[in-house]
């Protein structure tokens, strides 16, 4: 399934494409937790790769991700870790992980990678300690990283003379709708609209357009596009 035809119309991500790094010392083991935006699973896979090379004298890199608006793909290993006491605790600290969103929890954090580097302390942790520390440190560094919503667009085009097409682009950035942009080529100009993905968001556009032109415009829908919004 591609990301277009994903069930989900929006998910949260790391609003960043810098790594997020917290300490933390549990028992006199360092776990070094790390969380990044990846795109791919060939992405998330070289960064673990990258973090490896970097802590190659540590005695455990655990990594767990989640990729896609449907979180389809959740990938993760105990690096030697007893079975069940590293990725997946990781993993599940990032699926259940509640972002907040105008004052609404969503535990729908996708496209993100973390990694907890262990160097063992000398005190065995067992496996209940195992689990917590783990998923302390995904969650750790989750709160440090700044999250955002990211949606999928509906795109409409619209053509106006050029005379006009200012005069209609002011119109719709002061009704909300993002312009996404313009293209002056040809006889008219074509105006790219993001809409909400909603499903009767290309009609209800064409009614406010119609107000707005006097039935002079009309809207075709082009295609969809995921963007961030703004924090």
């Amino acid at each position: 399934m591609s990301h277009a035809d994903s069930r989900t119309r929006r998910y949260t991500v790391v609003a960043h494409r810098n790594t997020v790094e917290v300490t933390l010392d549990i028992r006199r083991s360092e776990f070094i937790g790390m969380v990044r935006r990846v795109e791919s699973e060939d992405e998330a896979r070289a960064w673990i790769d990258q973090v490896r090379g970097v802590h190659h004298a540590a005695t455990h890199v655990v990594p767990a991700f989640v990729l896609g608006p449907d979180r389809d793909i959740q990938r993760s290993s105990d690096d030697g870790e007893p079975a069940g006491t590293a990725g997946m605790p990781m993993l599940q600290a990032l699926t259940n992980y509640r972002a907040v969103h105008d004052g609404v929890e969503h535990a729908d954090i996708s496209d993100v990678c973390a990694i907890a580097v262990r160097y063992f302390g000398g005190v065995k942790l067992g496996a209940g300690g195992l689990v917590r520390a783990y998923s302390d440190t995904v969650v750790a560094a989750l709160e440090q990283t700044p999250l955002v919503v990211r949606q999928r667009l509906v795109l409409v085009a619209l053509q106006a003379p050029h005379g006009e097409v200012g005069r209609v682009e002011n119109d719709l950035r002061s009704a909300g709708f993002t312009v996404l942009g313009t293209d002056y080529a040809g006889p008219q100009a074509t105006m790219t609209v993001g809409l909400d993905d909603a499903d009767d968001a290309l009609e209800n556009f064409n009614a406010r357009l119609a107000s707005m032109t006097a039935g002079a415009l009309v809207a075709q829908a082009v295609g969809t596009q995921w963007q961030d919004l703004s924090r």
